[in-house]
């Protein structure tokens, strides 16, 4: 019997999900949002590309991230001469067993850090459409599966940077959402410049464990049965039918975009402690999940300007649609 939204402990998890962002909050300063989006992405099964400038911590976020939960943690360098057998594994001939034996690869593991993922080739990138989708590896037609919880972090610089190459469509949804981290405030950097954190590279950070992966596991199989009123499922598809008719954009949503807002929507629910979804967790949820599935029909020569552009257009339509009487 599947449960409903009167069995979920919202209050429980709530506060669970707290105490996690609280403990990534005293290495990442000023961005609880981020660290918020970057939760729902974990309970939502989801995985998250953070996108900016290097240096502003995307790296140390993911790091805090699978060290506040005391799960496996493994980081990529991604650069122009790394293998797809480099990231997933590859099979050796073990000379005493007289048979091939599979080297799993760093992409077995709880968190994975794809660290500027856009430095690798397409064919390396592709290497991990798969396991990203469905949670498992195929290598020489056998079938591996990564373990649970299972979330890619991926970091990339701005793609007008010297020696990168644009993710395809097919690699950006994947992503259940598209992040920045933006500048600290002054007050957040000076606090960052007085600690003893300054001089440590992040792993050295002393994070100690305040989650564990059952208790991630169970929210995780309590997001699909947030309740959903039929109003809001209505609401939703007014944004992705909203996103296919705009004429400034190539194409509109699709429909596994569509899903993503509901999961990411449903999750945003349980991080504010409650098992029931509002409008506001849609119009929320909407920039994070769309903006990297939508391209301008007249592109620019500046990706980072067309991001903008596509936020402002979403901006926009969530003012348009009304909320749901």
């Amino acid at each position: 019997m599947s449960q409903t939204s009167t069995t979920i402990p919202a209050p429980k998890i709530r506060e669970t999900l707290q105490r996690l962002s609280g403990n990534i909050a005293k290495v990442i300063r000023g961005k609880d949002e981020v660290i918020d989006d970057v939760l729902i992405c974990l309970i939502a099964g989801g995985h998250v590309l953070l996108e900016d400038l290097p240096g502003l911590g995307k790296t140390t976020l993911a790091y805090c991230l699978a060290r506040s939960i005391d799960c496996d943690f493994s980081r990529v360098q991604f650069t122009s001469d790394l293998l797809p057998s480099d990231v997933l594994g590859v099979s050796i001939y073990d000379e005493q067993m007289r048979e091939f034996v599979f080297k799993r690869g760093p992409i077995f593991a709880n968190i994975v850090l794809a660290d500027e993922i856009n430095r690798a080739t397409p064919k390396t990138q592709s290497a991990l459409l798969e396991v990203m989708d469905r949670g498992k590896v195929s290598v020489d037609g056998a079938t591996y599966i990564v373990g649970t919880p299972f979330i890619v972090f991926a970091t990339q610089n701005p793609v007008d940077y010297e020696g990168t190459f644009p993710l395809p469509e097919s690699q950006m949804d994947r992503f259940l959402m598209r992040l920045q981290m933006g500048y600290p405030d002054r007050q957040h950097e000076l606090e960052i410049l007085q600690s003893d954190q300054s001089r440590r590279s992040y792993d050295s950070l002393s994070i100690e464990p305040v989650v564990t992966e059952k208790e991630i596991l169970e929210i995780q199989d309590y997001v699909p049965q947030v309740f959903i009123e039929d109003s809001l499922f209505d609401y939703m598809l007014k944004f992705v039918s909203a996103t296919r008719t705009e004429s400034e954009f190539e194409a509109g949503v699709s429909t596994r975009g569509a899903l993503a807002l509901k999961v990411t929507a449903q999750a945003r629910a349980l991080l504010s402690g409650r098992a029931f979804m509002i409008p506001e967790d849609i119009s929320a949820a909407v920039k994070p999940v769309f903006t990297h599935r939508l391209a301008l029909r007249r592109q620019t020569a500046d990706p980072l300007e067309e991001r903008r552009a596509v936020e402002g257009i979403l901006t926009k339509l969530i003012d348009s649609i009304p909320l749901p009487v």
